[in-house]
Parts: structure tokens; C-alpha cells; sequence
């Protein structure tokens, strides 16, 4: 679609965008091929679609994959957008995330499993001033957290995500994973299990 030659789907970050949803109008606009309407969708979600698939795929020489399925993404968006109904059961924000949560799984399901080295995973900045020991043990408590959600299984890591990172409830997630709630709450007990354990061992070092 043309519309995503005319906008980046690369964000500045997808912290701001959480859970952002288009307004109606907009919607509808776009539902009818408004370009602008269209490109307004884009730049309302690629925050969170950007920042699903960079965690689901966690390894820094990934980023390219990364663009190329935020882009798949959005060519899948609007091919279905037409069908989209505002009254049916999830938001847009679910339906985006779904769509880009399949596609990250099926990425991962491709690929050789690998084992990340140390040096995989981009670690956020943290501010300037803090004491050196304390700014040392931040760093090494997002590489072991980022460390940990890399080493869950796909589906287990997808559950975690769109939960933790991207706000949704139990039921959006089942719908999302095409999982009943019961698997969900499975999934998410054995991710946060694993977490505590990477943090447990983090400490008795």
C-alpha cells in the first residue's frame, strides 16, 4: 500500500504510544482508503507494533527483520482494515498487536533456535548522575531481565509481552494467541517464574 512509503514505521519509542487508540473518524477514513487517515493509523500504532517485535526477536542484528515485519505488519493491517468492526471484541491496538505477535512466532518458529551470547541485547540507557554502582546494577538488571524474556519459548514470550509491555487483559491476550484463558494465566505464571529466577540469581552474585 502506498500509504506506507509516505511514513516511517520506525518510532522514536513505543513507551508514549501504549495502548493508543485511533479515534472513530479517523478509523472510518481510513477504512475507506483515506491516505491521510491511513498514515494517521501508522503513526498512532508502529510504536507499539515496533516495540512487540523488537522485544520478540530481543537480538540487536535482528533490526532489520524487525522493520520488515513492523512493515508486514501494516500491509496486513490495511488489507483487513475494511472488515475491522470498532464494536466487535478487542480494540484496534489488540487486533495490530495480534497480527504482529503471529508474525514474530512464526519468525522464531523458522529460525534455528540459538542460544543469545551477552552481548545480544540492547540495553536501555539510564540516566546520567546516578552513583556508578548503582547505575552498573540497573544495567545489569535490564541485561538480565531482557536476558530472561529472550530465553522464553515464543509463546510464552508473546503472553509476557503483550501483557506486561503492552497493557492487554487476560481475554484479549487468549483471543490475541488463540489460546483459552486458563493457557494464559499457565503461560504467564511460567514467565514470570523464570524472571524471578534470573533476578534471584543476579542477586546472589
Amino acid at each position: 500500500m502506498g500509504v506506507l512509503a509516505g511514513v516511517s514505521v520506525k518510532p522514536a519509542s513505543d513507551a508514549a504510544q501504549h495502548r493508543a487508540e485511533l479515534d472513530e473518524v479517523t478509523l472510518a477514513r481510513a477504512q475507506r482508503g483515506d491516505e491521510a487517515a491511513c498514515k494517521e493509523l501508522v503513526r498512532c500504532y508502529k510504536g507499539g507494533v515496533f516495540g512487540l517485535l523488537s522485544r520478540m526477536l530481543a537480538r540487536a542484528e535482528q533490526r532489520a527483520l524487525v522493520e520488515d515485519l513492523a512493515q508486514e505488519t501494516f500491509l496486513r493491517v490495511f488489507r483487513g482494515l475494511r472488515r475491522f468492526s470498532p464494536a466487535g471484541p478487542a480494540p484496534l491496538s489488540s487486533w495490530i498487536l495480534t497480527i504482529a505477535s503471529h508474525l514474530a512466532i512464526d519468525e522464531l518458529r523458522r529460525q534455528r533456535p540459538e542460544q543469545p551470547g551477552p552481548g545480544d541485547h540492547a540495553v536501555a540507557d539510564v540516566p546520567g548522575g546516578a552513583h556508578a554502582d548503582e547505575h552498573r546494577h540497573r544495567r545489569e538488571l535490564a541485561r538480565a531481565i531482557q536476558q530472561a524474556i529472550a530465553d522464553l519459548p515464543p509463546e510464552f514470550r508473546a503472553a509476557f509481552l503483550l501483557r506486561e509491555y503492552h497493557g492487554l487483559e487476560y481475554q484479549e491476550i487468549a483471543r490475541a494467541l488463540r489460546i483459552d484463558l486458563g493457557t494464559v494465566k499457565s503461560r504467564l505464571h511460567r514467565a514470570r517464574a523464570v524472571l524471578r529466577t534470573a533476578l534471584a540469581e543476579l542477586a546472589d552474585d
